[in-house]
This record gives structure tokens, C-alpha cells and sequence, in this order.
């Protein structure tokens, strides 16, 4: 199993970043772990352009699935016409959400490019993947996820504050990718984002093997948070996302 980040930027794309996309790969397969704006791009640099085989989005913020609308036009105009279905899970009114983003009613559907299917908590096959999935502390409707193959795991915070659900779902873990969207210090707002010492503290707490800070603010001094997470007492190698970055699980 194969991590490569497309897109670790919070909130908006930042200037070497792509906003949230991640890319898993195992035996041929290739999913993607939300499709945040300006993803598309950085994806072409990794698989082809029509080699995405599955989608999974964690909730409806733009910086999570507005490329889909991009990937739409790239399935549905394609010089050799208009490619398969690809299955995008999604939480409740993806489809209606992402068809008022595209906002273009006399062309094709969104539905005719993707299949859409409701996520809900629990565990699943996709492609050669097992995919559990968790409600996570978000202001909406949002999925943790946790991607197991041959032995080897990853588990994949989305956008959450605190969570006794995220420890759990990245129990002994390989790689935790975690949210870190805000600085430590007064007022910082409970129940919609993580601190890079929160994230160390929920890696610590899940045991997992190495944490990932993402989600990376771009109006944050990245090494900031670094130097957050130090302070929350996970023992495991801990690194900033970087786009283009490849993890290598056997």
C-alpha cells in the first residue's frame, strides 16, 4: 500500500499546496481520500488523468471535494467520449451539493460520472481496500477513515476537534494523518479543528506508528504547529504534510 499526498492545505489552497487529497494505491487501485480545490493539478503529477478508480469524501467543504466538479468535465468530455462511472462515498446530499456547485443545467448530471453511495460509520471493501469510517467532531456531517491492506493501515482524521472516535479508529495505526489547523494559545474554538498539540495528544492515545500533521493552514507558520505537537506527548516519528510527499507501506 502506497500514500502519496496530492494536497495538504487547509481551508484554501496555499501556495505549495493543493487543499485536501490524498492517493492510496494497492495491487493497481487507486482511491482518493477527498478532492479538494486545486487537487486535480497536482493529482496529473502521480497517475494518469483517467486512472482514478474511487473517491471517497469526508464531508462537503469545498477544500474537501470541490475538484470533483473539475473531474467531472474530465469524465464527461474526454476526446474518446464519456468515461465509466467512478463510486464516490459521500456523505448524505453529496450529489445535490456538488450539482449546485457545478451549477450547469444543460449539461450532463454529475450522476453521470459518478455513482454516488451514502456513507455511513462502519466498515466496507473498496477495491482491494477494507475502509472503516467513523463520524468525526465537525460542524457537519464528516468521516475519519481508516484504509487497511496487506497488514498495514492508515488512518485519516478529516476535519475534527477532539475525539475519542478518532483514537479509536486510528488504534496501532502505521500512519496518522491528522488534522492541525490551528495555533496553540487563547480562544482557539472547541468542536471544529485540532491544535498540532491535540493531534499529537490523539496519536499518542491510539498508539499509533508515525503522525502526519495536515490540514495545514496557510495563514499558520507551519513549523509552529511542529512545535505544538512536541508538546503532546506522542513518542513516534511526527512530520508535516508536504504535497507530492510518498509513504511507502509495503
Amino acid at each position: 500500500m502506497k500514500l502519496t499526498i496530492i494536497g495538504c492545505s487547509g481551508s484554501f489552497p496555499g501556495p505549495d499546496s493543493p487543499a485536501s487529497c490524498y492517493l492510496l494505491e494497492a495491487d493497481g487501485f487507486r482511491m482518493l481520500l477527498d478532492f479538494g480545490n486545486g487537487a486535480l493539478g497536482a493529482l496529473q503529477r502521480h497517475i494518469g488523468l483517467y486512472d482514478v478508480d474511487a473517491v471517497c469524501l469526508s464531508h462537503l467543504h469545498a477544500d474537501h471535494c470541490l475538484d470533483l466538479c473539475s473531474y467531472h468535465v474530465v469524465r464527461t468530455y474526454s476526446p474518446d467520449g464519456p468515461l465509466p462511472k467512478v463510486p464516490v462515498y459521500a456523505p448524505a446530499d453529496a450529489s445535490r451539493r456538488l450539482n449546485s456547485a457545478y451549477a450547469m443545467p444543460d449539461e450532463p448530471v454529475m450522476e453521470s460520472s459518478f455513482e454516488f453511495v451514502r456513507l455511513q460509520p462502519g466498515v466496507r471493501r473498496i477495491g482491494p481496500f477494507e475502509v472503516a469510517t467513523a463520524l468525526m467532531n465537525h460542524p457537519v456531517e464528516t468521516y475519519g477513515f481508516r484504509v487497511s491492506h496487506g497488514g498495514r493501515s492508515v488512518a485519516y482524521s478529516a476535519d475534527t476537534g477532539e475525539s475519542a472516535d478518532l483514537v479509536t479508529l486510528a488504534r496501532d495505526a502505521d500512519l496518522l494523518l491528522c488534522e492541525a489547523s490551528f495555533l496553540e494559545g487563547p480562544g482557539v474554538r472547541p468542536d471544529i479543528h485540532l491544535t498540532g498539540r491535540q493531534a499529537a495528544e490523539h496519536a499518542a492515545r491510539a498508539e499509533a506508528g508515525t503522525l502526519v500533521l495536515t490540514h495545514l493552514v496557510p495563514w499558520y507558520d507551519p513549523e509552529r504547529i511542529l512545535g505544538d505537537a512536541a508538546a503532546g506527548g506522542f513518542r513516534g516519528r511526527t512530520e508535516l504534510a508536504r504535497s507530492g510527499a510518498v509513504y511507502d507501506l509495503g
